[in-house]
């Protein structure tokens, strides 16, 4: 096995890189503060692509950083420019973060030397391996969403100075509000080291979303200044409240961008290698960011591999995300689900239990691959997204469409013959508007990206209830209100994994921003003194409640047939009057009512009675000898003697009838 990166023993320092076309390769040595470059030994070759040196007398905490040389023609893929001080691939820490300047970019005959512009890489010995835990997340489960910076930047109760770092999300404050939503693993957005979009900082703004990486093992200094052990501690802490942590990481591209980009890492090393290009020479785009990593290099998919390792053995995660997935698995050029690196990560004995979650599109050639991935790879479903805002919006004819993604999207994820559904069920995300935002918003407001509102999609699916944006308007708030209700509602009633962003149980705003990557201040910071406690109440009831009735959260499709463990069908779909659905109500475009009855093990039913009407309905649900319908949720208090408000999603829950013993028997 090649060892890469740096490797302290108590004798120096062996540091290793690869690259298959530079002529020649160099460690530059700093001082303590990473200002002064006070040596500079020249890598030997060692065969297969490795250049490597033993350097005695180096301790751990040595700041370093690499140097290539070798051809430089941009316009076939070759970045070499002994000038430019590049990034270990195989960091694990850095002494400060990246920041953009436009000499990173420099070109090779400008001579500029970068070392007083980049962060040093911190060689330190790894922390002794965890021990395997199995991941507590599971299939069907609640994922919440989150940035870790925006999360608790407003935070309260977190210490000011611990506020916006994974070390906060250990805080007791923060792990009982996940405890109390039901949360079974947070999803880290990305904490890797990130270097903002050239054209941010002449904005004002920066890059606060972290989808921009430079190397994929390097936690951010200002997301986690207490390196690895930072964010192994915090795993652990959430570990221990019964919650397991998953990583969003970006291995399609990264921050070097397109060949007006900076010269940091990768594109010193070997560009050719570990980067796509086309056949004229030119970079691929195929995730929109200047450049697509070379997934199918057989280089990159053990980097790739050593990562999701890394973070497994030594912080103790349950899983990852993988940012526009597709990339990992194009292969000369078209997706293959069977690809390399795809089978290598689901078969790798450290990663194969692990929860892997697929973002299933970007926007290079067959980009779009929704249902196209194999297990145990769970996938983000747009189309669930979308349906459920088509419905709630009050679309015409979209109850087929809803009821398909309630039960787990079998039209996606049965093809096959496969039994369970791997969908992600989401209706708001990171990407995109809040869900308080789409019942207020019609249009897109990202002025303040400062891009002209050009950027973010333009068809988000929302309404605003009359006015557009913020009102004072009592009863646009009280629709406002019960249209987050009903989505809520919708989300928890869905069968299989759901995922809820950050903030969306509270009320969540963006201003409309649909795009807010580049927003580092209050449009994405988390309101907390200011969130709607009486939602955050109600989601919160929806998720015990989905946890009461464990038939919510399973991947099995559904049949309607009954099964050997209950006598009555695992569906039914019903009318507001109780009666069938029926080919003619299915296909009435003016329907925008009905039951999903679910059965359980236990022979009791749950009715998800959904009403996408803004009028009263009365809705009657079938009764059964030695059978009663109660409310399944206590702060929704349904009768179903009277007429249910309209636009809504209301729950009965069917339990026995408990008699009592007569006296003297």
């Amino acid at each position: 096995m090649i060892h890469l990166g740096a490797t302290v023993t108590s004798e120096g320092i062996r540091f290793a890189a690869w690259s298959s076309s530079a002529r020649r390769l160099w460690v530059s040595i700093f001082d303590d503060s990473g200002t002064h470059e006070v040596e500079r030994p020249e890598l030997k070759p060692e065969g297969e692509g490795v250049h490597a040196l033993f350097v005695s007398g180096l301790a751990s905490d040595t700041r370093y950083g690499f140097r290539a040389d070798g051809d430089y023609a941009p316009e076939s893929g070759l970045w070499f420019d002994p000038d430019k001080l590049l990034s270990d691939p195989y960091a694990v820490e850095i002494d400060r973060p990246y920041q953009y300047h436009w000499r990173l970019a420099a070109k090779r005959s400008e001579g500029v030397d970068t070392a007083p512009l980049m962060p040093k890489t911190i060689a330190r010995p790894l922390p002794k391996p965890l021990a395997s835990k199995p991941p507590l997340f599971q299939p069907g489960g609640l994922i919440y969403e989150l940035n870790v910076r925006s999360f608790t930047k407003l935070h309260p109760d977190v210490p000011e100075a611990q506020r916006g770092t994974v070390a906060a999300l250990a805080h007791p404050a923060i792990i009982e509000h996940l405890k109390r939503l039901g949360v079974s693993a947070v999803e880290l957005m990305p904490v890797t080291a990130s270097i903002d979009e050239r054209h941010l900082p002449p904005l004002g703004l920066s890059n606060v979303w972290g989808y921009n990486p430079v190397t994929f093992m390097t936690l951010d200094p200002r997301l986690a200044p207490g390196g690895l052990m930072e964010l192994r501690d915090t795993v652990a802490a959430l570990r221990e409240a019964g919650m397991g942590t998953i990583l969003d990481l970006v291995f399609n591209h990264t921050g070097e961008s397109d060949r007006l980009g900076p010269t940091l890492s990768l594109r010193g090393l070997d560009a050719q290698a570990y980067y796509k290009h086309l056949p004229d020479g030119r970079l691929a785009n195929d995730t929109g960011t200047g450049n697509a990593v070379a997934c199918d290099h057989p280089v990159v998919r053990e980097m790739v591999l050593d990562t999701l390792r890394h973070f497994v053995r030594f912080a103790g995660v349950d899983g990852f995300r993988f940012d526009l997935a597709p990339v990992l698995g194009r292969v000369d050029g078209a997706f293959d689900p069977d690809a390399p690196l795809l089978q290598a990560i689901a078969g790798d004995p450290l990663l194969a239990d692990r929860v892997l979650i697929a973002e299933p599109w970007d926007v290079g050639p067959g980009g779009y691959q929704l249902g196209n991935f194999r297990p145990p790879y769970l996938e983000w479903n747009d189309r669930y997204r979308d349906d459920v805002r088509r419905f709630w919006r009050g679309d015409a004819g979209a109850i087929s469409a809803l009821a398909t993604r309630l039960a787990g999207s079998s039209d996606v994820f049965g093809r096959e013959g496969q039994p369970v559904s791997r969908s992600v069920n989401f209706i708001a995300a990171h990407d995109g508007m809040t869900l308080a935002d789409l019942v207020a918003y019609e249009e897109k407001h990202n002025a303040a990206n400062g891009e002209q509102n050009r950027d973010g999609h333009d068809d988000n699916l929302s309404w605003n209830n009359g006015v557009e944006g913020e009102t004072d308007d009592a009863t646009v708030a009280k629709a406002r209100f019960n249209d987050q209700c009903a989505l809520l509602a919708t989300l928890f009633a869905s069968r299989g994994t759901i995922m809820l962003t950050a903030g969306d149980e509270f009320g969540r705003t963006q201003q409309g921003n649909n795009n807010a990557y580049a927003q580092d201040n209050a449009i994405t910071w988390l309101d907390w003194a200011g969130r709607d406690e009486a939602l955050e109440c109600y989601a919160s009831a929806l998720s015990a409640m989905r946890r009461a009735f464990p038939a919510l959260s399973d991947t099995h499709f559904l049949t309607g047939e009954s099964s050997y463990a209950s006598a009555i069908p695992d569906v039914e779909w019903l009318t507001e009057t109780g009666a069938p659905l029926g080919e003619a109500e299915w296909n009435d475009p003016g329907r925008h009512r009905f039951v999903m009855m679910l059965g359980d093990s236990r022979d009791g039913r749950l009715a998800v009675m959904v009403n996408g009407d803004r009028r009263q309905c009365v809705f009657t649900l079938p009764a059964r000898d030695g059978f009663e319908w109660r409310p399944a949720i206590e702060t929704q208090p349904v009768d179903l003697a009277r007429p249910l408000p309209g636009r809504g999603v209301y729950f009965m829950i069917e339990r026995r009838v408990k008699t009592r013993a007569r006296k003297g028997s």
